[in-house]
């Protein structure tokens, strides 16, 4: 029996911080209009069940070990799908103060499906893109390989750390400089040591 996951992918959406626009496309695709059941999808809520990753939204401090703990918890093979603009990159909030970027800081993204906000057709797309690659995964497996050296995890720089304090602990986080960490504070003097020399005092030594 020729058996492959993509027959009957089960999906899991979790919803950053978007502004809900691209959430109400991906569940709208669930629905009977959209029909994406005709492709054997099912949708559950336990990432143990899951195959394929739906993500809308940007990542921030907040959610980003949310994003990891629900990749982490899903079994391999399994594929993960940026939903929208803001999921792919960071969109119109990728310049705020809390957001890091899109899901690839956080997790490996294997297909990109842009928009603001995503249409339901798009979202079919992308979920019967990630099947293929899910196909090429399980063969991997199959044959004894790696699942981590097809996809997006081949080209995934890590992402970012948080620190203790929840910002981002690692620079250059992003390519654009966003997500970076603040420049370290100057170390204060010993006790006992001279203070430094202000350009005024130098002068009137002179």
């Amino acid at each position: 029996m020729d058996h492959k996951m993509s027959r009957s992918p089960w999906v899991i959406h979790y919803d950053g911080s978007s502004c809900n626009g691209c959430d109400i496309e991906v569940l709208a695709s669930l629905t009977p209009l959209f029909d994406a059941e005709r492709f054997g999808v099912v949708n559950t809520g336990n990432p143990k069940h899951a195959d394929i990753f739906l993500v809308t939204g940007s990542v921030n401090a907040q959610n980003l070990p949310v994003v990891r703990q629900i990749y982490n918890q899903m079994l391999e093979p399994k594929c993960v799908v940026a939903c929208g603009i803001c999921a792919c990159s960071g969109g119109v909030f990728r310049d705020a103060y809390n957001v890091i970027g899109g899901v690839d800081r956080a997790i490996p993204v294997d297909v990109y499906a842009p928009g603001c906000a995503i249409r339901p057709e798009t979202v079919i797309d992308a979920i019967v893109e990630a099947c293929g690659i899910l196909d090429q995964k399980e063969a991997v497996m199959r044959a004894g390989g790696d699942p981590l050296t097809v996809g997006g995890a081949t080209t995934w720089d890590g992402g970012v750390e948080l620190g203790e304090d929840g910002f981002v602990a690692a620079a250059g986080a992003g390519a654009d400089g966003a997500g970076d960490a603040p420049a370290e504070k100057p170390a204060a003097p010993a006790a006992g040591d001279a203070p430094a020399e202000t350009p005024v005092a130098a002068k009137e030594a002179e």
